[in-house]
């Protein structure tokens, strides 16, 4: 069994498709694709226009004439040799996506993202893939579907999800015929989420469920 949330949610696809012989099932949480509009959306434009607030702390390191293309700016930033401006883009690059991850405030995931050694991490892993589209080819999750379409599977995603938008999980609901789609009606994005937690463990036990009905030759 798979189980991946956000970026977790596109290995899980990527692996899967690669070696659908090695996979019984699989629980995906916040559906991330790893599209262009995907990337756009929440890092040049879209969920900006949710959070103002939020996008002008985000953009800050970034002088203005360099903002129409930010993924590249703060990619700059991130591999240059100056550590300061490194940890600053940084620290803002987490803040944004701590600040965006739950439906209500939750300061103690905005200060997970933002401990100094683990937003260094993120910005420059994530800043990294996403400059180079993840690796994939655009729209390769959703057109190899064919490929793991039989295997059962769980998906979670809150219906106010900001970084991964619920577009993402209905498309791929839609070319999953057996798939099932829990829409969390009071969460965002986050895994610490009550109402997404909860329906992760649900959805463990549902499919340790399966796999234990399943005949010894299949299991």
């Amino acid at each position: 069994m798979l189980f991946g949330g956000s970026w977790g949610s596109t290995l899980a696809l990527a692996y899967a498709q690669t070696h659908p012989d090695r996979v019984h099932a699989l629980i995906l949480r916040g559906v991330f694709l790893a599209r262009q509009q995907e990337i756009d959306w929440f890092y040049q434009a879209g969920a900006s226009r949710l959070f103002p607030d939020y996008w002008q702390d985000y953009v800050a390191p970034i002088p203005v004439d360099e903002r129409n293309n930010i993924l590249a700016a703060f990619h700059k930033r991130l591999t240059g040799a100056d550590q300061i401006a490194q940890m600053h883009a940084a620290k803002a690059w987490s803040t944004w996506e701590g600040r965006c991850a739950t439906l209500r405030p939750n300061p103690q995931v905005v200060d997970r993202f933002t401990d100094p050694h683990r937003a260094l991490s993120i910005a420059r892993i994530e800043c990294h893939y996403f400059m180079n589209k993840a690796f994939l080819e655009e729209n390769q999750l959703i057109r190899d579907m064919p490929k793991i379409a039989h295997l059962p599977a769980i998906i979670v995603h809150g219906r106010y999800d900001v970084i991964c938008p619920l577009d993402n999980a209905w498309e791929l609901h839609q070319n999953w015929p057996d798939s099932e789609l829990q829409i969390i009606r009071d969460a965002g994005h986050s895994a610490a989420e009550t109402g997404i937690a909860d329906a992760l463990v649900r959805a463990a036990a549902q499919i340790a469920q399966n796999l234990l009905d399943l005949p010894p030759e299949e299991a």
